[in-house]
């Protein structure tokens, strides 16, 4: 698991850790029952504090994605599937708004718009 910390970014390094970890839950690179590493061995491969990692882990356990197990470490949790694919819906909702603000910077009509919706729904395979 390869995450990067910014110790110059706006955003707290726990939350930098809380996101990537997310992404890569939430897009499938890290699955139900993968261990993560221990908190003492994340922190030092970021070269970061213990506590840093450890409020990372505490953030993701509070969501639902992970569940820490006493003596045996933190592993991707299956109770996590619906913050899971709560946070896909959110990231799909995300990406339709930059569409419609694109599309509206375009000058495109709602149903220029729909029509092209329509052809990318005719392809959809869900």
């Amino acid at each position: 698991m390869d995450l990067i910390v910014s110790k110059t970014s706006p955003m707290p390094i726990y939350e930098q850790i809380t996101s990537q970890i997310e992404a890569l839950i939430v897009s499938g690179e890290l699955k139900v029952g993968d261990r993560l590493p221990s908190i003492r061995s994340l922190a030092n491969g970021l070269d970061v504090s213990v506590i840093t990692t450890k409020r990372a882990y505490a953030d993701l356990e509070q969501s639902g994605l992970i569940e820490s197990v006493q003596g045996r470490g933190c592993f991707i949790s299956d109770r996590g599937s619906d913050a899971i694919q709560m946070e896909r819906r959110r990231q799909v909702a995300e990406a339709l708004d930059k569409t419609m603000e694109l599309a509206g910077s375009a000058g495109m009509s709602k149903d220029e718009v729909q029509e092209l919706l329509d052809r990318a729904l005719k392809d959809y395979q869900a």
